[in-house]
């Protein structure tokens, strides 16, 4: 799965929260209550907030659910 997401999001080292939902995998909003409740790890430079690249793809590997394995809640 690792290998999926590493080709979908572009390179860099870190992120700030609008360039995220720039590439439409998590509106600001969104990852603010992810930081706010520990489950996504920041860095912070100035009063900015970044998110390194390895830490989102850490995130969503973490959170992705194999299609099998939710059936029953789709019917």
């Amino acid at each position: 799965m690792f290998e999926k997401y590493d080709m979908l999001i572009p390179q860099g080292v870190i992120f700030n929260l609008k360039e995220i939902e720039d590439m439409k995998l998590i509106k600001v909003d969104m990852a603010k209550k992810l930081i706010y409740n520990n489950e996504l790890e920041v860095v912070k430079i100035g009063k900015k907030i970044h998110i390194s690249r390895t830490e989102l793809i850490r995130y969503l590997v973490a959170n992705t659910i194999m299609a099998d394995d939710c059936k029953g809640e789709l019917e």
